[in-house]
């Protein structure tokens, strides 16, 4: 079934030749709905259980807190951005005590923090951690943390939601049990689908909490039992069937691409964009200090003293409103800017016209800049990335 436009119709409006065809589709079926998620444990390289989620990242995060920590238990929670600030206040409402180490949102954690920390509160069972936040920019070492985790015993939650086709995510040769992804970042996918990875440890864990959720959205168990030890032959419910459908095509489309090449894109725009401002001969600084620490997904920028990132932000998209620039929120507000080029802006074309759009933003708020040198640099890291 397709709109048809008439006479009347607002301007701007689809076409009946252009208008996709969302109704009416036929059902999804038990078989795809498992493939699906077949193609998800693929990309996270894990032959461990995944469940398709359908509901927003955030929704298969609290489930892992809900469905794996209990009361009085001792929970390792590490703070590199706003989620795990999120993560800190799930894992107190469940009871636990929660252990924090943070870091400067200009840098990483430590394998050797989480290390001390575990060695200070040896009765710590589960570790939250992000791998990469895309709202300030940086990213966590996962597999040198993942190894100091299993060694000590715990269970160890990531959220993989920003790093997932965006850098390496090896989920059982790091030893995560449980590994949140989202569509929305690099897979170039829709939001409002999310999937997580348990491990066999984890399911134990999970089985032996009185308080694990049950008959609710949040209840792993319900999935498990329903769905996985059914064998996968019978949907519990009707799924959320375009954004699946979705999904499996953003899978696809990595599949086609090459796993490793959608990766070095978007390291690519990262060394770019992180050079180009380097050149630009302002006050503007990459906001992670470290190239290591520095995110795929996006770069968080921070602006010169007197200068409200907002007030640049406005500049920059008035030079030009179609580049993917925005200021942080909250206390980062005036001091943090970040440029996403994930998905679809992980290209050259958008990098570059970023760059160029900050440095008219500063050239308008009379900061010095040399735009010209700063575009060849971006170019010249890009070119360099990819060729390895």
């Amino acid at each position: 079934m397709r709109h048809q436009t008439g006479a009347n119709d607002l301007e701007g409006t689809v076409t009946a030749d252009t208008a996709p065809d969302l109704l009416h589709l036929p059902p999804l079926s038990a078989p795809h709905f498992a493939l699906i998620e077949d193609k998800v444990a693929a990309l996270l390289r894990t032959e461990e259980t995944v469940i398709a989620t359908q509901g927003e990242a955030l929704l298969p995060l609290e489930a892992c807190i809900r469905s794996a920590v209990r009361p009085g238990s001792t929970a390792l929670n590490v703070v590199t951005g706003p989620y795990g600030e999120t993560f800190g206040g799930w894992l107190r409402s469940c009871g636990a005590e929660v252990v924090t180490v943070d870091a400067p949102f200009s840098g990483a954690v430590s394998a050797e923090r989480i290390a001390d920390a575990l060695r200070a509160h040896p009765a710590i069972d589960f570790v939250s951690l992000v791998h990469a936040e895309a709202a300030t920019g940086n990213t966590n070492p996962v597999a040198e943390i993942g190894a100091v985790v299993r060694e000590h015993g715990a269970l160890l939650m990531l959220d993989a939601v920003a790093s997932v086709a965006a850098e390496p995510l090896l989920t059982d040769e790091w030893g995560v049990d449980l590994c949140v992804i989202g569509a929305q970042k690099a897979m170039g996918g829709p939001a409002g689908v999310s999937a997580v990875s348990v491990s066999a440890r984890a399911w134990e864990r999970i089985a032996a909490n009185e308080r694990a959720p049950r008959r609710s959205y949040l209840s792993l168990l319900d999935w498990k039992e329903r769905w996985i030890d059914a064998g996968r032959t019978v949907l519990p419910h009707a799924p959320a069937q375009l954004e699946m459908l979705a999904l499996e095509q953003a899978l696809d489309h990595i599949g086609e691409l090459g796993l490793e090449s959608v990766i070095t894109r978007h390291r690519a725009a990262r060394d770019a964009v992180r050079a180009g401002v380097r050149a630009l001969d302002s006050a503007l600084a990459p906001y992670v200090v470290r190239d290591q620490d520095a995110a795929p997904v996006a770069t968080t920028l921070r602006t010169p003293d007197g200068l409200d990132a907002r007030e640049l932000v406005r500049a920059a998209l008035a030079a030009d409103g179609s580049v993917p620039l925005q200021a942080a929120g909250g206390a980062l507000a005036k001091e943090m800017i970040r440029v996403n080029h994930y998905g679809p802006a992980a290209a050259r074309d958008v990098v570059l016209a970023s760059v160029a759009a900050l440095a008219e933003g500063l050239r308008a708020l009379g900061h010095a800049e040399h735009p010209a040198e700063a575009l060849s640099a971006a170019e010249t890291a890009w070119d360099a990335t990819l060729m390895g």
